[in-house]
């Protein structure tokens, strides 16, 4: 082999090693890795063009999978090889794709490929918590221009110890599943869910993580020390005009802090912005827009930007006029859909989001079949997220990565308040029709209030509040309840969600280094304040679940069967199941589990379901020795009569267990169709068949003296 291979190792406190090795495989990248723990292995690769795209953006692309041989497996589906992304897969890519895009020069705007492929994998590793760390050792190894380096661990609490990147079944029994994304200074991502721990709780989880993280950077900066760090590539910074951006302060700055401080709604806002842009545009000659044309509308940006922030700072004015601690005001509904199980509307100023619920079967249940999970959920949601609902027309692509990741950090709010015993399977669709900041946290109250409608026994109702910061370095202002352009202007975007108990989720995306700790406290705790208000706001809608489901949706009912009659109750080639669906208009499901089966049955009629019920007990009757029953006739015969427990249950009651006097005809005593209390027996080792007796039940008669 020419070439030399390193290799680093971190040692994790429980004695788990990770590795990371380079110089063995895929050279031709501008950087490449392997990072190993356990049997799980990632490859990492970088890649960057040499030609400067057309957009003036960083066209970066994080592109994360999972391959099946990697676990031993084939893919499933008609063509047998991988296809688009799961959303585990583009989850794990938006985890790393939100840490890395800040820590690229701005003006860099080269096509960039960073791709982490899973090639081994080990049921005890969760890979996607390497991701970040293959990520940023290969871009540290490249010569591509990179502020410093990065790292991200999963941070779980296990019977009220915290540790770094546990296994999957580890992870079941944790109250705290955190992702920290961080550089060596500052925490730049987080992303989790939790059992309704307080705001102390979960800061102390993010600093147990940045520590890991900072070992891991160290571990980053020794290997590429050791291999040799390349100089940073050139590459063209574009065109710097200052006297241009001094004039176009000069013009519009004060400009720009009127409109930001007039309090307008958003489409007026916008209106009065371009408006002053289009005048600006107007006031150069058509020389100067040629050549500078695209310096003038980023500059004027910049302007805007610069304005709209400093009002926040030194007046405490927000662009809809709101204070700081302000939140927009809120309307909600319920049952507004009249065909649906469950449905409600949470609107809050500008963000509208429309909840619905279905309720279904087993058979409804979410299949998560990827390399390293398989499974079912049966609760999750999906949310959607239309053009119209920002005033746009534009291509519908399919559901988008941004949708998975919103509609993702929702399911996981709620799932902790989803009750356990639900016989459903439930999905939530959350319709976001109009859109003007945090419609996630709109989903989540909006799924909250849809799923009590529905009767859904939640524990408690959650909602969520988006808070957002801006800093100049000395002096910050947290802002609850921001707006889309507060989101985009700002230097945080930080989603929590809870009960009036504690947090049940929360994703965090920080766009400043050295985010103190400080002010994550002060966030979370404003967070908290504005959480419980907008909480007493639904509450006045719907407090808690309904006491039943709708008249119109589907009731579940559940019954347990000896393994043994699951057969019986199918019938040959699925004729009994089936004729009871017909029969009652209701969807039965069986499933086999711990040799038991488990029927559900499923319908809106509830005389149709204990219809059913009573076909399965008769079908799955099976007498006690010593009990007593009610029998009927179906038959007489010269040496007994044929009596029947359940329809198709028979049993003879011999001519000598009617009566304790002699019984000369059957006649005598019994008819066809009489009901008669008899004792069962059991088996009857002489005749090897079931025996059951009626004279057992009657008093004997007294023998004469």
């Amino acid at each position: 082999m020419n070439t030399k291979i390193y290799k680093k190792e971190i040692k994790l406190p429980d004695g788990r090693i990770i590795s990371i090795e380079t110089g063995k495989l895929a050279k031709q990248a501008d950087g490449s890795a392997v990072i190993q723990m356990g049997n799980a292995m990632l490859l990492a690769t970088v890649v960057s063009s040499r030609k400067a795209s057309p957009v003036d953006f960083l066209p970066l692309t994080v592109d994360y999978r999972e391959k099946f041989a990697a676990a031993g497996k084939f893919p499933g589906g008609f063509f047998k090889r991988e296809a688009r992304p799961s959303n585990d897969e583009i989850l794990t890519m938006r985890l790393v794709d939100r840490v890395l895009r800040p820590l690229f020069p701005k003006d860099y705007h080269y096509e960039t490929q960073v791709m982490i492929q899973l090639m081994s994998h080990d049921d005890d590793v969760m890979p996607d918590s390497l991701a970040g760390l293959a990520a940023s050792t290969v871009i540290q190894l490249s010569d591509i221009p990179f502020e410093h380096p990065i790292s991200e661990v999963r941070v779980a609490r296990i019977d009220g110890e915290l540790i770094v990147n546990p296994s999957r079944s580890r992870l079941e029994e944790s109250d705290i599943d955190i992702m920290i994304g961080a550089s060596y200074d500052s925490v730049s991502m987080v992303e989790g869910e939790f059992d309704e721990i307080s705001e102390e709780e979960m800061t102390n989880a993010i600093k147990f993580g940045h520590d890991a993280i900072k070992t891991q950077i160290d571990i980053q900066n020794e290997l590429v020390q050791e291999v040799g760090k390349k100089e940073t590539r050139d590459y063209d910074h574009g065109d710097e005009n200052k006297d241009l951006f001094n004039k176009i302060h000069d013009d519009c700055y004060k400009k720009c802090y009127e409109i930001a401080k007039s309090g307008l709604g958003k489409s007026e806002r916008s209106e009065q912005f371009s408006s002053l842009k289009e005048d600006l545009i107007k006031s150069f000659s058509e020389e100067e827009l040629e050549e500078n044309g695209n310096l003038i509308s980023t500059y004027f940006s910049k302007v805007e930007k610069e304005a709209v922030r400093e009002l926040v700072l030194s007046e405490g004015i927000r662009l809809d006029g709101r204070k700081t601690t302000d939140i927009r005001p809120i309307w909600t509904e319920v049952s507004y859909l009249p065909s649906t199980h469950g449905s409600s509307i949470f609107t809050r100023g500008e963000t509208q989001a429309l909840a619905t619920v279905t309720l279904g079967t087993s058979r409804d249940a979410n299949i998560i079949d990827s390399p390293t999970n398989q499974g079912e959920e049966n609760f999750y949601l999906h949310y959607n997220f239309p053009p119209f609902c920002t005033g746009e027309a534009r291509p519908l692509r399919g559901t988008s990565r941004r949708e998975i990741g919103h509609g993702n950090l929702a399911q996981r709010a709620l799932s902790k308040v989803f009750p356990n015993d639900c016989p459903y399977t439930v999905r939530v669709v959350s319709e976001v029709l109009e859109s003007n900041g945090s419609s996630s946290m709109a989903t989540v109250c909006s799924g909250t209030m849809a799923l009590m409608d529905a009767g859904v026994k939640i524990s408690k109702p959650v909602s969520g509040i988006a808070m957002g910061l801006i800093s100049d370095g000395e002096r910050y202002s947290v802002l609850s309840d921001i707006l889309g352009d507060e989101d985009h202007l700002g230097d945080m975007d930080f989603k929590v969600t809870g009960t009036d108990n504690g947090i049940t989720a929360c994703q965090m995306d920080i766009k400043i280094k050295g985010l103190s700790y400080e002010i994550l406290e002060k966030a979370l705790e404003q967070a908290r304040l504005g959480r419980l208000e907008i909480l007493d706001e639904m509450n006045k809608t719907i407090k808690e679940p309904a006491s039943s489901v709708k008249p119109h949706a589907p009731k579940m009912v559940k019954v347990i069967i000896e393994g043994d009659f699951i057969g019986a109750v199918i019938g040959p080639g699925g004729k009994v199941i089936q004729e009871m669906q017909k029969e009652t208009g209701t969807t039965i499901v069986i499933e086999e589990e711990d040799e038991k089966g488990v029927v559900e049955i499923l319908g809106t009629d509830q005389e149709m379901i204990d219809s059913v019920i009573k076909k399965i007990d008769d079908i799955t009757f099976k007498p006690k020795a010593g009990e007593t029953y009610n029998v009927k006739v179906v038959k007489i015969l010269d040496f007994g009569a044929v009596v029947e427990f359940r329809p198709g249950k028979e049993v003879l009651l011999h001519i000598s267990e009617i009566a304790w006097e002699r019984v000369e005809k059957v006649e005598d005593y019994l008819k066809i169709g009489d009901s008669l209390d008899v004792k069962y027996v059991g088996f009857d080792p002489r005749t090897k068949k079931q025996k059951v007796s009626r004279r057992m039940l009657i008093e004997r008669p007294k023998k004469e003296k």
